[in-house]
């Protein structure tokens, strides 16, 4: 007798997600890869990381913003990363630059949401 297993579902337990809420408030679940940036993870799913510096500090267009619950949880910025934040005609209280997090599975679950001013 052959016995068949059930497909295995798309949302498999112990994959790392990242929850991204997009420009045009497109909320996004994307599977993320340990010691990727955040920059890289959204460029790589085609989520508003397109024409980036590749994580120099020399454009800010990665701007996101932390949901409050998660903020505490992420590193917090280095002084670098502040003086880039602090050139952006708009900051929020949990702005970020997505280049400078490195994603660890001790994230999965965070909350973002893409800034609309670059």
């Amino acid at each position: 007798m052959v016995v068949q297993r059930p497909a295995e579902s798309s949302s498999q337990q112990g994959l790392a997600t990242l929850h991204v809420e997009d420009r045009n408030g497109v909320v996004h679940e994307l599977e993320a890869v340990e010691g990727w940036r955040l920059m890289e993870i959204l460029r790589d799913h085609g989520v508003g990381m397109d024409n980036t510096c590749g994580g120099a500090l020399a454009c800010a267009e990665c701007h996101v913003i932390l949901d409050v619950e998660w903020a505490r949880r992420v590193p917090p910025p280095r002084e670098e990363e502040i003086e880039k934040l602090d050139e952006l005609p708009m900051l929020y209280e949990n702005s970020r630059l997505s280049c400078q997090i490195i994603w660890s599975d001790e994230m999965s679950g965070l909350r973002l949401k893409l800034a609309q001013e670059t």
